[in-house]
């Protein structure tokens, strides 16, 4: 997919995806994660969604429970 594609892809499900908020200081490494477990058009980051909190954005359930699952274990 193109940029462009991946742009118009994600505004598709991004009102309805799901979201899991982590703190921000793990920011790198979350990103790290999601781009090695998942395709760029499965998940976005909104930044500074709270104080020190960014949230990651899923377009499946099963996607963010896996991202879950990985946040849990730190």
């Amino acid at each position: 997919m193109s940029p462009q594609e991946i742009f118009d892809y994600k505004l598709g499900w991004k009102s309805y995806g799901f979201s899991v908020p982590f703190h921000s200081d793990w920011e790198m490494e979350y990103i790290d994660y999601c781009k090695e477990n998942f395709n760029k058009w499965q998940w976005d980051l909104y930044k500074w969604t709270n104080v020190y909190e960014h949230t990651m954005q899923f377009e499946k359930i099963k996607d963010a429970d896996k991202f879950k699952e990985f946040i849990d274990k730190r």
